[in-house]
């Protein structure tokens, strides 16, 4: 008879020696005090008998069984589950039974890697995947197709690691296994900063570069980890978590790059295998003509406060539903993922941080209520003052810090006045009135009661339509009589360009209209949001996420 297959079923954890049809993953077994008997039968043999280890169960093993497997689970995916831990030495696949066997080449590789699991259940495909130690000290495998595959597999994964050869055509995960991975975040509704994605993503395993962006109004990052591998491990662990409870969601697939070539370190990209490179104006320079096509100033800001690497818990905050996990090897030390909600334990910036510092504003053009008008779109304005002596610079404050970060990381970068804004968090926990008698010549601006706040209400449906600047705006609450002309007449009449306009077919109380560059369309939102039309009705003024 060949080399016999392994079975545990998924209540049995007796030891059990299990054969195989040859060529076949149809298991036939059962389980007894006594010599375990394979039913051979289907290959017309005689039963044979063969005698356990008689161990108990979750005793440690090079051996681990996996089980709960995905019906459409590649072998790349099951072997990914050990690679953070040591070097997978042989593979067994049983897809008629969605289940698994990885021998690790050491012991403490399998303890750690199990020690780590039964902590945090590993997802594949969106299904959680069992794991516990076989009853068996090693595997041995046939040559029956499946399991050709797997050894293939296997190879080749052992072989990228160790840099050798190329994956080739194997299929890793559905795609191939390139070493950078595309990160798109949806439903933006908090920041996230190159750092906090550095922080995330450096759990498993070094990141060697990230380039942030924007493309179709969506803030995106191509992140590049040493080796295909590690970027897969990390990709099947973070894909469709959520950074900020039920917001923030990772989206990751393989990016078609299979290097990052980073000019500047600032906060669009950074090359942490290079910190003398200089921070340039304000976005980096991209190599590959793809990339540079696809580039476009961004959503996230410089470092949130003085220490940007501490902007959020060195580690994942540890939440009743979360861990900590110690003592693991490599880039797994400390990651904390809650088992419950999806998220990966972020908490929004401390009440107390809400005033940002605004510098680098044209003083001949900028007044409290320019900026009110566009942080407003990002938060409520309390108040605004435009500094005395250096009136290039401005305090903001904001209804609270997550308001603030978000204004932040949406504005940081963009033009205002033919100048970019510089937006970090002030030291000051509010901005202060001038005293009674004392004037200012206007430049401190109460607004804490205005009634243009966008969010002033609970669950306001403006809370959904929080977009990064861009040149197309979307306008609302247009009277019957105000008709396209006016309205292009009315945008181009400071002499921007007005380069496309569309109502909106069912509702011509709506409208996008598309300025001639970002710039124009802030300092259209600015001058018309509030603007009044006439008839009672005064128009509302927004970035839009569509074009036209």
């Amino acid at each position: 008879m060949g080399s016999a297959y392994l079975v545990e079923p998924d209540s049995v954890h007796h030891d059990i020696t299990v054969g195989t049809k040859r060529g076949s993953d149809e298991l036939f077994s059962c389980v007894s005090n006594g010599p375990f008997i394979m039913s051979t039968a289907a290959n017309g043999n005689d039963s044979k008998k063969f005698k356990g280890d008689i161990r108990g169960p979750e005793v440690p093993s090079r051996v681990i069984h996996v089980r709960k497997l995905p019906s459409d689970v590649v072998e790349a995916e099951v072997i990914s589950l050990g690679m953070p831990f040591g070097v997978v030495t042989n593979l067994l696949m049983l897809k008629a039974k969605n289940q698994a066997f990885i021998e690790m080449n050491t012991e403490e590789a399998a303890q750690t890697m199990l020690t780590y699991y039964s902590s945090m259940t590993p997802f594949i495909r969106n299904h959680p995947i069992y794991i516990q130690f076989s009853n068996h000290k090693e595997l041995k495998t046939d040559n029956s197709p499946n399991q050709v595959r797997a050894q293939a597999a296997l190879q080749a994964v052992n072989a990228s690691q160790a840099g050798g050869v190329s994956m080739g055509g194997l299929e890793v995960s559905g795609m191939g296994p390139s070493p950078v991975l595309r990160v798109v975040v949806e439903n933006l509704f908090y920041p996230v900063t190159l750092d906090v994605l550095h922080q995330i993503f450096s759990k498993f395993g070094t990141v060697l570069r990230i380039i942030t962006f924007t493309k179709n109004n969506q803030f995106q990052a191509l992140l590049q980890y040493p080796d295909g591998l590690t970027a897969q491990h990390s990709k099947l662990s973070l894909d469709g978590q959520n950074i900020y409870n039920a917001c923030c969601t990772l989206r990751i697939s393989f990016s078609k790059l299979t290097s990052l070539n980073v000019k500047y370190n600032n906060d669009k990209s950074r090359d942490y295998t290079r910190p003398d490179l200089p921070t340039g104006d304000s976005q980096p320079t991209l190599e590959h003509p793809a990339m540079a096509a696809a580039f476009t100033p961004g959503l996230i800001s410089a470092s949130p406060y003085a220490g940007a690497a501490h902007a959020f818990p060195p580690a994942f905050t540890i939440q009743h539903s979360g861990l900590t996990v110690p003592a693991l090897p490599g880039a797994l030390s400390s990651l904390a993922l809650p088992a419950a909600a999806g998220r990966l334990g972020f908490s929004p910036l401390p009440l107390g941080h809400c005033v940002l510092l605004v510098s680098n504003l044209n003083p001949e053009r900028v007044v409290p209520h320019c900026l009110f008008i566009l942080f407003g779109v990002y938060g409520d304005v309390m108040r605004v003052k435009i500094l005395f002596n250096k009136k290039e610079n401005a305090l903001v404050q904001m209804c609270d810090g997550t308001q603030a970060q978000l204004a932040m990381s949406h504005l940081n970068g963009q033009r205002l006045h033919g100048k970019p804004l510089r937006i970090t968090l002030s030291k000051h926990t509010s901005v202060q009135l001038p005293r009674e008698g004392h004037e200012d010549q206007g430049l401190t601006k109460d607004y804490s009661t205005s009634p243009l706040h966008r969010f002033k209400k609970p669950g306001s449906k403006n809370y959904s339509n929080i977009f990064p600047p861009s040149s197309t705006l979307h306008l609302s609450n247009i009277p019957p009589s105000v008709v396209e002309d006016d309205l292009k007449m009315l945008f181009s009449g400071s002499g921007a360009v007005v380069k496309a306009f569309k109502f909106f077919q069912k509702d011509h109380k709506m409208a996008l209209i598309q300025m001639g560059s970002v710039e124009e369309a802030i300092e259209s939102l600015i001058e018309f949001h509030n603007h009044d039309l006439g008839e009672n009705h005064h128009l509302r003024v927004s970035f839009s996420k569509s074009s036209i």
